[in-house]
């Protein structure tokens, strides 16, 4: 570690994808400001000289506004930011409670938001950082069960996709990390649901519901290989904007692609004749 290495600052560091990242950040000689709700959960990192450790509700202003001063104070800068936390709530659209829905939408689509905006001042006055925000495979396909989470995926895509247009002549780059599923706390502990199932969606909703509760801790994704990924986009020369994590994201995405070409190649007279017509028609 030297006054060069990279400070990168994670959100939602007490478990999974998060915590082996801070993990994989130091391992490879980088400085990592790891931050949760709880810091007491983040005893690991506090010996170690090349990190620090913050409290971070990314629904609290204060909170952000803090640790980013924080590792400022510490390391003078913030070099890449992963907006990581976040968390899942599977129900059918009519079983979605309003205050749940709300609450969802505040962690992950306005914290990204807000923790973004907390250190793109700091980027765009030295020209040059990498703004890292996990999205989804559920960020690219709606799935029954998971709408309202596949609603805050999509609006953090287009979040980021806008941003990533904004920042790139300031030298900020962009990155909407689109896992799978992985051996995470995500279909665990950290799942929320409705206290009320519907009958007529147990074969859908319902059903989605059982299947992703029923594999938890035997998903497929390594949270491990995943940092290293996410490490390896961040010191490739031309970083993408998409990076899929996982056989189930790529066939996700292949899917989509698919089903978007095949509406439109259908449907194109249809689309194109939507206009006025050519003042020469």
């Amino acid at each position: 570690m030297t006054e060069a290495s990279p400070v990168w600052l994670i959100t939602g560091c007490s478990a999974g994808l998060g915590r082996e990242l801070a993990r994989a950040v130091l391992a490879h000689g980088h400085r990592v400001v790891a931050t949760a709700r709880n810091p007491a959960s983040l005893a690991e990192f506090t010996t170690d000289p090349a990190a620090l450790v913050a409290r971070l509700d990314v629904t609290r202003p204060d909170e952000i506004a803090q640790a980013v001063g924080l590792a400022e104070a510490r390391f003078g800068r913030i070099d890449v930011l992963v907006n990581n936390a976040g968390y899942g709530y599977l129900a059918a659209i009519e079983e979605g409670e309003d205050e749940a829905v709300r609450d969802l939408f505040e962690t992950n689509v306005f914290g990204v938001a807000a923790v973004t905006k907390a250190v793109l001042p700091g980027m765009r006055a030295r020209r040059r950082g990498h703004i890292l925000t996990l999205s989804s495979m559920a960020g690219l396909a709606g799935f029954p069960g998971i709408g309202y989470y596949n609603a805050s995926k999509f609006a953090v895509e287009g979040l980021c996709e806008a941003l990533a247009r904004e920042t790139a002549p300031l030298g900020i780059k962009v990155t909407l990390v689109e896992p799978g599923p992985f051996r995470t706390e995500w279909a665990g502990r950290s799942l929320r649901t409705p206290r009320v199932a519907i009958a007529d969606y147990a074969d859908t909703a319902g059903a989605r519901r059982a299947t992703i509760q029923g594999y938890s801790g035997s998903q497929p994704g390594d949270p491990v290989r995943a940092a290293a990924a996410i490490i390896q986009a961040v010191e490739a020369a031309e970083p993408p904007l998409h990076l899929l994590l996982g056989r189930q994201a790529v066939a996700t995405a292949e899917a989509k692609i698919r089903d978007l070409s095949r509406d439109l190649e259908t449907w194109r007279a249809v689309s194109l004749g939507a206009d006025f017509p050519d003042d020469g028609a």
